[in-house]
């Protein structure tokens, strides 16, 4: 996406409604766009569900900070993934309640937060790794993350939250939300479900063209 003024509003509209669902909450989380000329993102400290269009911070493509406030403190994350998607057109990082408890409970494994357990989980969002805690806007967390971009839609930052990348923000963000809710079920369901098995992944790969790998 091109148009500056589209994706400033379309990150307000993301925000909004990633604060009504409660999947971020104060000022925690942090949204990103990519621009022809560099990309804009959320300021640092800023609550997403009050966000306007003017008061987005833009920088250009090697992260520095060229208009309006302050960027977030994850702006080396956000570029870091950039350059290694030249796909994807938005980030969205939140701290979002039931995939933080995920981490504090104890994840399903580290290259793969969650098991398979449900074919929407697999379409939109796919295995999703686990990143060892660092403090927020650690560049060392930003290098981790820079050597899963290529082969994942998202990571889970230990005891901060998840990380998501789409063809847009929007699309991101329906990622967010579709991972966001198996973690939901999977830490209110017990025993825990069953997985998908082998034959119901390679029928989702023939169909819908998204590998669970």
């Amino acid at each position: 996406m091109t148009d500056e003024r589209a994706c400033r509003e379309e990150i307000c509209a993301i925000g909004r409604d990633l604060y009504a669902r409660g999947h971020t909450s104060g000022s925690a989380g942090n949204i990103s766009a990519r621009l022809s000329d560099g990309w804009l993102i959320t300021p640092t400290d800023v609550c997403l569900g009050r966000l306007t269009p003017e008061g987005i911070a833009k920088a250009d493509f090697e992260g520095n900070w060229v208009s309006g406030p302050r960027p977030s403190k994850t702006v080396t994350l956000h570029r870091r993934i950039y350059e290694q998607r030249p796909d994807c057109n938005g980030i969205i990082h939140t701290h979002s309640t039931h995939l933080v408890a995920l981490t504090l409970a104890g994840v399903h494994a580290e290259n793969a937060i969650l098991p398979p357990i449900t074919p929407y989980q697999v379409m939109k969002i796919g295995r999703v790794p686990l990143i060892p805690y660092e403090r927020p806007g650690s560049p060392k967390a930003a290098v981790r993350v820079a050597e899963l971009a290529s082969s994942v839609n998202g990571v889970m930052l230990d005891r901060l939250g998840p990380v998501v990348w789409g063809r847009s923000v929007t699309s991101a963000s329906d990622a967010l939300a579709e991972l966001e809710e198996t973690a939901r079920l999977w830490l209110m369901t017990t025993p825990r479900p069953a997985l998908l098995d082998d034959a119901a992944l390679a029928d989702i790969a023939a169909v819908f063209g998204v590998k669970w790998d």
